[in-house]
């Protein structure tokens, strides 16, 4: 049993950092489900992100006046309870509120197991156990979060959560840490800090924006797309290892996992088509500039600064925060480019359907169905399939309808992906920005 505590403890960390995107790819289904509206299922992802990023360092705060085991244990409690709540929440209001209160919970979960790690392993090997657990688990939520709800259903991604956050909390009142006492000795460490929060939200467009274009846009399964995406976590793994052998380990290797992110989010805007293969060159550079760039910028906002739990809090703040910046800045681009393409669509679809080899009261019958379905799906991008499979037209006419209906998919799928250019390349340009930060000179002060 106790080998199994620490590797609980970062499994949990991993978990709570998962939860900050595990319910991207679930979001169309519990639209469906809780019967409500885009605007207020955004708030599933955006009311956990905000929850964190505000509570962590005031949850710091408290540690450093309390037993650490037992603020974790309660912290993780909490988490699973609240878990568990996400779970069973029969409308939008109780699931956005089991978010906010699972994200309180896993800000103490955080800040303790990170102490109850360094008192287990040591301050190396604790502090970057923890780092490398968050880097694995923020790369992973989507991925998770997609078979999860593909195999089972939404509140699935909830559901397993449970058993393994329980297991935890005895994990946590198994190890003794004694509170970090030390006054405040450093403050903020601003540049990685600030680095964390754009890079953050420029990888809201990978994580968020890409799965919304193959699930919404390309019409994939939430297995299909889970799996496709899987490249960007398997990039971040790899990621290390070509570091230790191409870079050497300072600000190069920050400054090169910029750079590949802001190159892999241009690669995702300008897809030339809607082949899943297309995808894969884009994420494996975003992968690789996570794997350089999260852990490097954690460890750098850390280094050397007391105490070391609030350092810790303010790179839980500025990552999570700086997923909702991402949210806040990208979602009204892609949705307004969304409603800008729907009239040029709308004109390529009357197009198709007058060229269409049908006779002129099945072009009717076709404009009528096409017509209501993309009134139903309203700031959507609409699915035509159902108006087709509903069609009352003569067998021998059924061919030319196939046919129409593959042309229409093919003009929706292409509206669709030109629709998130302008995210993607926001994102790289949020990227950038964090490139910036990294390289400019510090300015020196004289004695």
């Amino acid at each position: 049993m106790r080998r199994a505590v620490a590797p609980l403890l970062t499994l949990t960390v991993a978990l709570v950092l998962a939860d900050s995107a595990v319910v991207t790819l679930a979001l169309p289904d519990i639209l469906v489900s809780l019967h409500t509206t885009v605007g207020q299922v955004a708030w599933v992802l955006i009311a956990f992100n905000l929850v964190l990023g505000i509570v962590a360092v005031p949850t710091a705060v408290v540690f450093g006046r309390a037993q650490p085991r037992l603020l974790t244990a309660a912290g993780i409690a909490v988490f699973a309870g609240s878990s568990a709540w996400c779970a069973w929440a029969g409308s939008i209001e109780a699931l956005v509120a089991a978010r906010c209160l699972q994200a309180c919970g896993g800000a103490f979960a955080l800040i303790g197991c990170l102490e109850l790690l360094v008192a287990e392993y040591g301050e190396r090997r604790g502090v970057a156990t923890w780092i490398t657990a968050g880097v694995v688990g923020t790369a992973m939520g989507p991925v998770a979060g997609g078979l999860l709800t593909q195999a089972f259903s939404w509140q699935a991604i909830f559901v397993v959560q449970v058993p393994c956050a329980a297991l935890a909390v005895p994990a946590a009142l198994a190890l003794h840490a004694v509170p970090e006492l030390t006054r405040d000795r450093h403050r903020p460490a601003l540049r990685p800090n600030l680095a964390l929060a754009l890079l953050s939200a420029a990888l809201t467009a990978a994580l968020f924006l890409l799965v919304l274009l193959l699930v919404e846009g390309w019409r994939r399964s939430p297995a299909t797309a889970a799996l496709a995406v899987s490249v960007v976590p398997l990039a971040a793994l790899a990621a290390r290892p070509l570091a230790h052998l191409l870079l050497p380990p300072t600000e190069v290797e920050i400054a090169s996992g910029c750079f590949l992110i802001a190159g892999g989010l241009v690669g995702l805007a300008i897809l030339p088509s809607a082949d899943l293969a297309w995808t894969i060159p884009p994420q494996a550079l975003v992968g690789l500039g996570l794997g350089l760039t999260m852990d490097r910028l954690t460890s750098s906002a850390m280094q050397l600064r007391l105490p070391r739990v609030r350092h810790a809090a303010w790179t839980i703040g500025a990552r999570h925060l700086g997923v909702v910046l991402g949210l806040a800045i990208l979602t009204p681009v892609f949705t307004a480019n969304l409603r800008d393409a729907q009239e040029p669509a709308q004109e390529a679809i009357t197009s198709l359907v007058l060229d269409a080899p049908l006779q002129p009261e099945d072009k009717v019958a076709v404009a009528h169905a096409l017509g209501d379905e993309l009134t139903s799906q309203q700031g959507r991008i609409p699915d035509l399939h159902h108006a087709f499979a509903a069609l009352d037209v003569e067998p021998q006419a059924r061919p030319a309808t196939d046919r129409l209906e593959r042309d229409l998919d093919g003009q929706l799928t292409r509206a669709a992906t030109r629709a998130f250019r302008d995210s993607f390349l926001l994102g790289a340009g949020l990227a950038l920005l964090a490139l910036l930060v990294v390289v400019l000179p510090r300015r020196r002060v004289t004695p």
